[in-house]
């Protein structure tokens, strides 16, 4: 089985690193990644200009682009072959309830599903890469678990890792995203030249974080697993609009 790696961190990432680790077990794996950190690029693909894929010294492919970039053009023609399945992270912290519409390491499996690929993308759940062996070893079980079911029936999975010794993990959970609160304010700074700039605020805490959820697993120890759906149909809202409209037109 032929692997693709990618994640957001850059591909000199500890945890990019360590999830390949784990990987090469399960098959050839080939690495394509950012050349450096794209956090929160979500699903963005470089459209104003053209990409540079190149080697790192420690043997990864890297563009010069996002985490969807990366998939694509690997995908599109720079791998001589098609992988079977499609592993992101291990994240630098947590991707889970809202964190989903912004992450890089998410939309690095998104786009190979997207294509027909099954994808797998992984978070440890606090920054720092404290517990990363223990969090790539879960991964790697996790992963050569899942890999022979998801050739057969493709899917999107969302796991976060909690940061924990092993043997303090208690198992899996499949979960549904919990939701977190708005964001915090932005941070005003000045730059040099005296301009008022901006630094986007940090994440606000977990609002709905009850047991079931990923943010609860993980409180708990448990390695969560949310199966993700790309359609965003919203078919109650068509027939609430259709019916705005009936009665108005």
């Amino acid at each position: 089985m032929l692997i693709l790696l990618s994640n957001d961190d850059g591909y000199q990432s500890a945890g990019i690193a360590a999830l390949a680790r784990v990987a090469s077990g399960l098959g050839e794996i080939e690495v394509v990644a950012p050349e450096q950190d794209r956090s929160a690029a979500s699903n963005s693909l470089t459209l104003d200009r053209p990409l540079a894929a190149r080697r790192g010294l420690n043997g990864f492919r890297y563009l010069n682009g996002t985490p969807t970039d990366c998939v694509h053009v690997a995908l599109t023609g720079l791998l001589p072959q098609r992988p079977q399945l499609v592993l992101s992270g291990i994240n630098d912290g947590a991707n889970m309830g809202d964190d989903t519409l912004y992450s890089g390491t998410i939309a690095a499996a998104t786009e190979g599903f997207m294509m027909g690929i099954p994808g797998i993308a992984f978070s440890l759940v606090k920054k720092g890469y404290a517990f990363i062996d223990s969090a790539a070893q879960a991964a790697g079980e996790i992963a050569a678990a899942l890999a022979p079911r998801l050739l057969e029936q493709p899917m999107l999975l969302n796991v976060n890792l909690p940061a924990c010794p092993y043997d303090q993990i208690r198992g899996w959970q499949t979960t549904r995203l919990g939701k977190r609160h708005p964001a915090q304010n932005m941070i005003p700074t000045t730059s040099p030249k005296g301009e008022t700039m901006y630094w986007i605020g940090p994440s606000g805490g977990a609002r709905d974080a009850g047991p079931g959820t990923d943010f609860w697993a993980v409180e708990h120890h448990y390695v969560s697993i949310t199966a993700l759906n790309l359609d965003l149909t919203h078919l109650a809202g068509n027939v609430q609009v259709d019916d705005w409209l009936k009665r108005a037109l």
